[in-house]
């Protein structure tokens, strides 16, 4: 069985599909039709629910999209839907909420069919601020909201607008008044009394099982047990697969309720990120250490997707075109996984073998990834080519990272993916730059070997041509933020064409985020 808050109706359910994702769940078993289906594949965003989570004895609430979220991994979180927002202070009065009341008074909606997913972004938004954020802040948020009819002035204006109507003295769900605390702590206390039971919550469906174990050493009994078995973290990728593809899966067993798997740590030996943690949940953590790649991070999905996907699901999956694994192959990253039989630790750039199969035994499980201490030489790069700036996948994904000791380039490792069958070392690349001063020649020179390490294929993202000709473009690209002039500086620009970079008449296409137009 699995336990959960709706709103503020508790939930227990023992049988449901293993592969029911909770939009189908809301709209067709509980009648909770405001979330809507768009593309069913997390790139709109009108399904969008919140969801909060208990942290460390804490409520943590974030926006996710309900047409990726399978039904199991709502075991112990608490679920807002859009109809529960205009009752939030008395549930006998029908009052609007500060942002629905925006809305309507800033003209943000037209057709209203993309309208409930905006207020639930802006309202976990307004729950986690207790002031206007700024812009930035409200464009991140809405990252993941498509409107094809009203146009995002309106929308951005309602953004601004809410916080400043008269203070909700109970807007936080934390607070003792509001009408979802009393669910709440009793949801708590089931969790923790369940948690000191060493039970195994899960529903099952005839033959068909999602299991949600809550330790390191269940989740290897379990996969022990069921070698067949699909590992789920925040299914952004599996889930398209049962909405779109029509597949499904007899045996689900759930990664993200395993505590060691939700780890980050940053020690004298570098970082250690836990395989189930949510990019959202470290991201600016590692940007810390590496802010080069915040970019990169920015432009993996949509803060909905960021809020469920995980490093450990990304690297399993072992798509060629994933964007984290060509950041973490040149720094040099490492691997840990786990079975009954023990633990192994990986070279990340040895872990995939061909197009999605990786060293990864069947009964073992991804527990951390580790990036090693960086050193005050080492110089990073991040680029993605993709066509549209946000919420795409990569053509070209290059990243390259050398320590610069002594004017020379030294242990250079640049990692691509958009590639080849997986992402991969560009090995003579790299042969290319060690040993060599960082000139504009040099580096061209180096991007020649492209063609020795790479033979890309053509496919409905990007020509092997082009491919080849972008990724050599983007060294030159790479000389020219080194050098001092601001506008070759900045983190935020990147190529989307396959342009001749010349150092006469360098051609930058700056970043645009759609919503904010």
């Amino acid at each position: 069985m699995i336990q959960f808050l709706l709103n503020d109706e508790m939930i227990e359910l023992k049988s449901f599909a293993p592969s029911l994702s909770v939009l189908d769940w809301l709209r067709t078993n509980m009648g909770k039709v405001g979330s809507k289906e768009g593309c069913a594949s997390g790139d709109c965003g009108a399904c969008t629910v919140v969801i909060g989570d208990l942290i460390d004895g804490q409520w943590h609430y974030k926006s996710i999209n309900a047409c990726l979220m399978l039904l199991g991994n709502l075991h112990g979180k608490h679920v807002i839907t859009v109809e529960a927002l205009s009752t939030t202070i008395n549930p006998d009065v029908e009052d609007l909420h500060p942002v629905q009341r925006a809305m309507v008074e800033c003209h943000g909606s037209q057709c209203g069919f993309c309208t409930p997913g905006f207020i639930m972004s802006l309202f976990v938004l307004y729950m986690n601020h207790t002031t206007y954020p700024g812009k930035e802040a409200v464009i991140q948020a809405l990252g993941g909201n498509l409107c094809r009819c009203t146009g995002y002035q309106p929308i951005l204006k309602a953004a601004e607008q809410c916080f400043s109507y008269e203070n909700d003295p109970i807007k936080n769900i934390a607070h003792e008044d509001h009408r979802f605390t009393q669910q709440v702590k009793k949801l708590t206390e089931s969790l923790q009394t369940s948690l000191a039971a060493n039970q195994i919550p899960l529903i099952e469906h005839g033959e068909q099982h999602f299991y949600l174990p809550q330790s390191l050493t269940q989740l290897c009994q379990l996969k022990t047990a069921y070698p067949e078995a699909q590992f789920v973290a925040g299914a952004t990728d599996l889930s398209v697969e049962f909405s779109q593809r029509l597949t499904y899966q007899d045996q689900l067993i759930s990664v993200r309720y395993c505590q060691e798997l939700m780890q980050f740590e940053n020690d004298d030996t570098g970082l250690h990120i836990g395989a189930a943690l949510p990019y959202s949940e470290f991201v600016e953590r590692f940007c810390e250490v590496y802010p080069e790649a915040h970019e990169l991070f920015e432009r993996l999905g949509s803060l909905q997707v960021r809020n469920a996907g995980s490093l450990g699901g990304s690297i399993a999956n072992a798509s060629p075109i994933g964007d984290p694994a060509p950041l973490l192959i040149a720094l040099n990253a490492a691997i840990e996984v786990q079975s009954t039989r023990g633990k192994r630790v990986l070279d990340l750039a040895e872990f995939f073998v061909d197009y999605r199969k990786t060293q990864l035994a069947e009964d073992e499980v991804i527990v951390a990834i580790h990036v090693p201490k960086r050193r005050p030489t080492l110089k990073l790069s991040c680029h993605k080519i993709s066509k549209r700036i946000e919420d795409d996948i990569s053509a070209v994904c290059l990243v390259l990272a050398y320590q610069y000791d002594d004017e020379t380039i030294q242990k250079a490792r640049c990692a691509m993916g958009g590639m080849a069958a997986t992402p991969a070392l560009a090995k003579n690349v790299a042969e290319a730059l060690n040993g060599k001063t960082l000139t504009l020649e040099n580096l061209q020179l180096a991007a020649e070997q492209i063609e020795v390490d790479f033979q890309p294929l053509s496919d409905v993202r990007a020509s092997s041509e082009y491919r080849i000709q972008v990724s050599k473009n983007l060294f030159s690209r790479i000389w020219y933020q080194t050098q001092e002039a601001p506008q070759f500086k900045s983190a935020n620009l990147h190529t989307s064409n396959a342009v001749q970079i010349t150092n006469a008449a360098p051609i930058i296409h700056t970043r645009i985020n759609h919503a904010a137009l």
